[in-house]
């Protein structure tokens, strides 16, 4: 299996998906540059996704950014460790301080983040979404920005339903399940889709949708 690890791959997937749906030559056009994102894999990565569920770009870089200097280095270990009131300085839901408390307990009880991005996306969406509090948008993001995975499309994510139904004129936008169906036909090159949408999004409003990928 291909990995998106080069511009050069980026762009061969714009090229292969303006080609496999031609509404996309419009899309690559006004997104401007599509980011490579791509992020060292491990706990790191990982923890800044988790601290983009739910909130926008701005407030995930604020919190992980308070987070890291709360806790540096910032190891499942040192999560473990921590108090209460470090996730509460750095602004922390409860929801988020279990997701990230049952990751650190999991990775140091020998789930292996880097073996997971040499599986098939299937089976290490498996084992990332047996751990509480980590659902397929987390770990299909993941799988992106750690893994370079060139066919995951995390058809959750709110920037992205944006994204497709502004470009494709969708009122109101797809949801989830019509965004997935509609993401089918960019197969093998879904990875890149995502990236073409989140500059898509970017350009057209003016701020990032795409979920941090701190490594």
């Amino acid at each position: 299996m291909k990995r998106i690890s080069t511009f050069a791959d980026i762009s061969e997937g714009l090229d292969a998906l303006c080609l496999i749906d031609p509404r996309l030559v419009a899309v690559r056009a006004r997104a401007g540059e599509v980011d490579l994102r791509l992020s060292e894999p491990g706990f790191v990565s990982l923890s800044s996704i988790i601290v983009s569920q739910m909130v926008s770009r701005a407030s995930a870089d604020a919190i992980f950014g308070r987070f890291t200097e709360l806790l540096d280095p910032l190891t499942p270990q040192a999560v473990l460790g921590a108090r209460d009131d470090v996730f509460r300085k750095a602004g922390f839901s409860r929801s988020k301080q279990k997701a990230m408390l049952a990751i650190a307990a999991a990775v140091d009880g020998g789930l292996d983040l880097h073996h997971l991005c040499t599986l098939e996306a299937e089976e290490a969406m498996a084992h990332l979404t047996a751990v509480p509090g980590i659902g397929s948008w987390t770990a299909e993001c993941y799988l992106l920005f750690a893994a370079g995975h060139p066919d995951v499309f995390p058809a959750k994510d709110v920037a992205l339903q944006t994204a497709v139904g502004h470009a494709l004129g969708i009122s109101p936008r797809p949801g989830d399940k019509a965004l997935a169906k509609i993401a089918e036909s960019w197969s093998p090159w879904r990875g890149v889709a995502s990236r073409l949408f989140w500059a898509y999004y970017r350009t057209t409003r003016g701020r990032e949708g795409a979920p941090s990928s701190t490594a």
